[in-house]
């Protein structure tokens, strides 16, 4: 219970402005002094001949059956009235004790015997902030009095940043799950999981509201404690960390390819030809662009970034459409075999889910709507979860279509290298890559934070070791591994199913009540226990034997 409801569970009649109870209250049996009284108590003599003895006007009764209320606050302010501290401008606020609330008489009346009316104008409660409370009523808008109630986007704005969540890196290896899966299997898995994470997504908000949690952290802990905890954390550090890797394979993927193309005679120059070499520009790009932007404390200084990303894309989709019929010949591979399914199925699921995933963020984007409820969330995920299937399915068929069994996990790389659209198009992702992958570098760092210092200050020299050591291991495995559709298939596999497959419904069949709803979760955590086993295992069988998809591609 937070400190505010504490204090209103103790004290739930002490500021209410409600009318006090019309019958007279009986006057007390015993007439003692009030021990909230901070004035020292004194005998007086008895009064003379036999007049009554004085006293206290607590004790009596009220003539009209009122209820005296000493405590009562005032917040309307009469223009006439004398102000309590002797007319001092610049002073609004007077706090007066209890005993000051007794006339010069001695009387409990609230008036003196100048007829000045003696309140109390200092509020009860001050500096306290009230929760954010959804309200049903629409003539009270909290954002007027709360600067952390205020609208931060409308349905539009949510959909674009859901949709940009989506679209990301993993557009680029769609053509490579069509490659595994084959043209036809690979379609109806891209249509199917895009249903499935549509509904997924809309579970966490389900789930948080069912727990009372505000994040998707929490609500997994408190379904599952501890080792709740431990897997959500785990789950969401693989993704964010293979998704640096997999940008870190994408720079040196695209940017030495531009700099060859512009500048060909680069290769032949001493020192210079670094800038052509992948694992060079790796680490020069990483730890002289990357490195510095992920050692930012505000993520709001990279806000920016997703401006970017989205012209990237854009610009990715239409080369891939348009430039596909400019390949020659010799680029193109055959069909032959794999247009009504092939073997990869199990790894062409784990690279739609690596694009797919964006349930980290869901339950921001959930509290960002001006009026957050769940049918306006399932609105913004349904347009964005569509519009995000069209871009995927007319980027996959584009690119597979064009190179059939030679496509590789990034896409641009089966275009040649004197196409200008298309280095235009790598420099545009190459260069988001860099800007993005520090994001990254953030949510695993947060991860690692909340989980094993989750109530201690921010401290420089953790700051520093984490991002350093997160940025370096990153860095360190894109120069293993050319192959970016490992790279998908592998975190795919793993964190994405965890993220998209499992936890969701499992939290969903713990806090609701059985029904058919439950039986379907329970199929979905067992379709994403199983894709993530098969493909897990084929995946490292396949990167232990040295196969992949971009084999001579490195050099």
């Amino acid at each position: 219970m937070s400190e505010s409801q504490q204090l209103l569970h103790e004290h739930p009649a002490s500021d209410t402005d409600s009318e006090p109870d019309s019958s007279p209250p009986r006057p007390p049996s015993n007439l003692s002094p009030s021990p909230a009284s901070s004035r020292p108590s004194s005998t007086s003599p008895a009064p003379p001949n036999g007049a009554p003895k004085r006293v206290s006007s607590f004790a009596q009764p009220r003539p009209d059956g009122t209820p005296r209320t000493p405590n009562r606050v005032r917040f309307q302010e009469d223009p006439v009235r004398p102000r309590m501290n002797g007319d001092a401008h610049g002073a609004e606020w007077i706090e007066l004790e209890g005993d000051d609330y007794l006339d010069a008489n001695g009387y409990g009346d609230a008036r003196g015997e100048e007829g000045r009316e003696r309140v109390q104008r200092l509020p009860l409660l001050t500096g306290i902030e009230a929760p954010t409370v959804t309200l049903a009523v629409e003539e009270f808008d909290p954002a007027d009095h709360l600067e952390s109630a205020r609208p931060r986007s409308g349905m539009l704005s949510g959909f674009m940043n859901m949709a940009n969540s989506i679209i990301g890196a993993g557009i680029i290896g769609q053509p490579y799950a069509f490659r595994n899966a084959g043209l036809v299997t690979g379609t109806v898995l891209l249509i199917g999981l895009t249903i499935t994470v549509d509904w997924t997504i809309r579970l966490i908000v389900i789930n948080s509201k069912l727990s009372g949690a505000n994040s998707f952290q929490a609500t997994v802990e408190h379904c599952f404690g501890k080792s709740g905890l431990i897997a959500i954390s785990l789950a969401q550090w693989l993704f964010a960390f293979g998704g640096m890797v997999a940008f870190c394979v994408i720079i040196g993927d695209t940017i030495p390819r531009v700099l060859d193309a512009l500048f060909p005679k680069l290769a032949d120059m001493s020192f210079l030809w670094l800038l052509t070499n992948r694992r060079a520009i790796i680490i020069l790009l990483v730890l002289g662009i990357s490195y510095p932007l992920s050692l930012y404390r505000d993520i709001a200084k990279l806000a920016k970034a997703s401006g970017l990303a989205l012209i990237s894309m854009s610009i990715i989709i239409v080369t891939v459409v348009t430039q596909g019929f400019r390949v020659p010949a010799s680029s193109r591979g055959q069909l032959r075999g794999s247009i009504l399914i092939h073997s990869g199925i199990f790894e062409a699921i784990g690279v739609i889910s690596f694009a797919f995933v964006c349930h980290h963020n869901s339950l921001l984007i959930y509290g960002s709507l001006r009026k957050p409820t769940i049918d306006r969330f399932s609105r913004v995920t349904h347009y964005s979860t569509s519009i995000s299937l069209v871009a995927c399915l007319v980027m996959a068929l584009s690119g597979y279509l064009t190179f059939g069994d030679k496509t590789v996990g990034n896409v641009l790389n089966n275009f040649p290298k004197d196409n200008i659209l298309v280095n235009i198009a790598r420099l545009c992702f190459g260069l988001n890559m860099l800007t993005t992958l520090p994001l990254e570098a953030f949510v695993c760092r947060e991860v690692m934070n909340n989980y094993w210092f989750p109530e201690e200050p921010y401290h420089p020299n953790r700051h520093l070791l984490f991002t350093t050591s997160l940025v370096f291991s990153a860095m360190s495995l894109s120069l293993l591994t050319c192959d970016l559709g490992i790279v998908f298939e592998l975190f795919g596999a793993t964190s994405a199913c965890a993220l998209a497959y499992i936890l969701p419904p499992l939290c969903y069949i713990k806090l609701a009540k059985r029904s058919w709803r439950t039986y379907v979760a329970a199929a979905v955590v067992a379709f994403g226990c199983a894709v993530m086993t098969i493909s897990v295992v084929k995946t490292m069988a396949k990167f232990g034997n040295g196969g992949g998809s971009a084999q001579g591609q490195c050099a």
